[in-house]
């Protein structure tokens, strides 16, 4: 009660959520320089770049901006307009998933087809479905609030759909995005009330098909093992993470300096995407780690805060969407450094706000941009405004 008390005074002080934008803006900032530190001299060696150092940082640059405008036109957008239509950008994320499977349409990258090439970018509608999924499923458990206690009724539909969406980022394929709608949507089962026991039997069942997944898949398996061990292979399965890891070593407490990492120069692949922390941890060390992890930590705490006080105002869709979006973020960064510091099998997953790429962060910062809608509604009708 003292928190709640504490939580609505702060509230009503404010027009926004100041802890949230400024966590955000944190992490975008760090994002943006070390994106530049971790590919200069790539950016530098590859004619494709120009052999400009500064290429992606200005691309990094343009994608915050565009995403930036983007997150300000979806704060604009009420809550009850997203929930309307959540079913219908479901069914949209849903195609534009069919359309990368389509030869001529997609684009294939390093074994992987996950891009619509449009123009001067590639669209990868997995990031984009992330946030679809969000939606959808937080309309879905409110809608069948009453059905919560039934396999058949309450989780059955939810599988079925999901079940669809999975196999399409597995033709992809793309094993990461699968496993963060996957906790995406067990969680909007579990917040919304279904039955423990059923939950807890879809857990086991659940572990068993990832399992299976994996057996089933040779170049899976082949990443489980390499992960594992990743020093028997040193140059072969386990080059990425043996790689990491060294990062990881070099950068001891406080790291070798802003620009001093070694493993960026052409030792380890996608330093400014999927390995970004491990370049984090061989320039700034375990200080600027933990700093990483505590803000994302804040942030996530900061998610289910303003779902609880959405529960409070019996805004029920708002108060899923806005723990959902904390589910989201906690997850997938949890998994890129599970990947990073070789806890977890490599995962194509970048890191949220930090990693280039411009769908991941324009669906990151679309999604905060609805959680602080969602924060100022609920001022709002705090303080006797309709919303």
């Amino acid at each position: 009660m003292k928190l709640y008390t504490e939580f609505r005074k702060q509230k009503a002080d404010a027009t926004y959520d100041r802890f949230a934008f400024w966590v955000t803006l944190g992490l975008l900032a760090i994002g943006l320089v070390m994106v530049y530190s971790a590919s200069i001299a790539f950016a530098e060696g590859d004619k494709d770049t120009g052999f400009r150092s500064t290429y992606f940082l200005m691309r990094h640059g343009i994608f915050l901006a565009v995403s930036i405008g983007a997150g300000f036109l979806a704060f604009q957008v009420p809550m009850r307009t997203w929930q309307q239509y959540a079913p219908y950008l479901f069914l949209i994320g849903s195609a534009l998933l069919i359309l990368v499977l389509v030869p001529g349409i997609g684009r294939e990258i390093n074994g992987s087809r996950r891009w619509l090439g449009l123009l001067v970018i590639n669209l990868q509608p997995s990031e984009l479905m992330k946030f679809f999924v969000v939606l959808y499923a937080a309309d879905y458990t409110v809608r069948k609030a009453a059905y919560m206690h039934s396999l058949v009724k309450g989780f059955f539909p939810m599988f079925m759909v999901m079940l669809v969406t999975g196999g399409l980022l597995l033709a992809e394929p793309d094993f990461g995005a699968f496993a963060v709608i996957t906790a995406i949507a067990m969680a909007a089962l579990f917040l919304g009330g279904f039955s423990w026991r059923l939950f807890a039997g879809l857990v086991v069942l659940l572990v068993i098909g990832f399992v299976a997944i994996v057996l089933i898949s040779p170049y899976r398996y082949a990443r489980l093992v390499g992960f594992m061990n990743p020093w028997a292979d040193p140059y072969g399965k386990g080059y990425q993470l043996s790689h990491s890891l060294i990062a990881f070593g070099r950068g001891e407490w406080t790291g070798v300096g802003l620009g001093g990492s070694v493993e960026k120069l052409f030792y380890l692949p996608e330093a400014h995407t999927d390995f970004l922390l491990a370049v984090i941890a061989e320039e700034l060390g375990f200080a600027g780690v933990c700093i990483v992890l505590v803000l994302f930590c804040a942030l996530v705490l900061r998610c289910f805060q303003i779902g609880l006080q959405a529960s409070r105002l019996d805004r029920d869709f708002s108060a899923l969407v806005a723990q959902l979006i904390g589910v989201w973020l906690g997850t997938q960064a949890f998994i890129n450094m599970g990947v990073n510091m070789g806890l977890l099998p490599t995962k194509g997953l970048t890191l949220p706000l930090l990693s280039f790429g411009g769908s991941g962060i324009m669906a990151n910062l679309v999604a905060l941009a609805v959680l602080l809608r969602i924060d100022w509604e609920n001022r709002q009708l705090m303080r006797g405004y309709s919303v």
